[in-house]
């Protein structure tokens, strides 16, 4: 079965359990990866680009690639979609929405999400929801959904220290055929925000520029790249 997907929106093809460095996350992703998690409610939470939008990404393919029906809604992109598009999705095995924190303050979308947690709780199907913060620290207005994601499995994600963000680096690379060196990547990560997902999309850009120029990923290269 395909994965509904609002009109204009794609998963992230690169997303995947086998590119995800679960350092400090084991237990979660063996719990994503559990066939019995399909009868749960499962609240992922974290700060930025810790990995979140990436596990709800690489669930949604991994579970349509076994013939489920599976929904995916980015909250962050509200605005171009309609609360209307939560009625019936009960009918699936299971709705991801990604970053729920993106609604606090919009009474409509919560409503919406509230009754779909509902429907999807009581026919026994899953729903993976993630969010910046614990349920109580969203700024959500609607109490009830408050405490039914309290009610859910709770799971924070934790963040990358820096060894582990050099081999998620060094995944991206040998997934795009580059060749990154430790020393390289060291570099990456001493001069540039450690933020992980700033450091993909210099990569993705180096990548690039390698490709343009027909160079090796070189600290001089990159200082070249980088300065442009």
């Amino acid at each position: 079965m395909a994965i509904q997907l609002p009109l204009g929106i794609g998963l992230h093809d690169e997303a995947s359990f086998e590119n995800f460095v679960s350092t400090g996350n084991e237990q979660l992703v063996a719990t994503l990866c559990d066939e019995a998690c399909l009868d749960k409610i499962i609240y992922l939470w974290g700060g930025a680009s810790v990995g979140k939008s990436h596990l709800l990404h690489a669930w949604c393919k991994k579970s349509s690639e076994t013939g489920r029906g599976v929904a995916f809604i980015p909250l962050t992109q509200y605005q171009e979609l309609s609360p209307d598009m939560c009625d019936g999705l009960e009918s699936l095995d299971a709705v991801c929405i990604d970053d729920i924190d993106a609604i606090a303050g919009l009474s409509d979308w919560q409503e919406a999400i509230f009754h779909l947690y509902n429907r999807m709780r009581d026919a026994g199907k899953l729903i993976l929801i993630s969010g910046n913060a614990a349920p109580t620290g969203l700024g959500l207005t609607l109490a009830d959904l408050v405490s039914r994601l309290n009610g859910a499995l709770v799971v924070h994600v934790s963040g990358l220290d820096d060894e582990a963000k050099i081999t998620a680096l060094k995944l991206r690379a040998s997934a795009r055929g580059l060749e990154l060196s430790n020393e390289v990547a060291q570099f990456m990560i001493r001069r540039y925000p450690r933020d992980l997902s700033v450091l993909l999309t210099l990569l993705d850009k180096l990548d690039h520029a390698s490709l343009a120029a027909q160079r090796r990923l070189t600290i001089p290269f990159i200082k070249q790249v980088i300065q442009q």
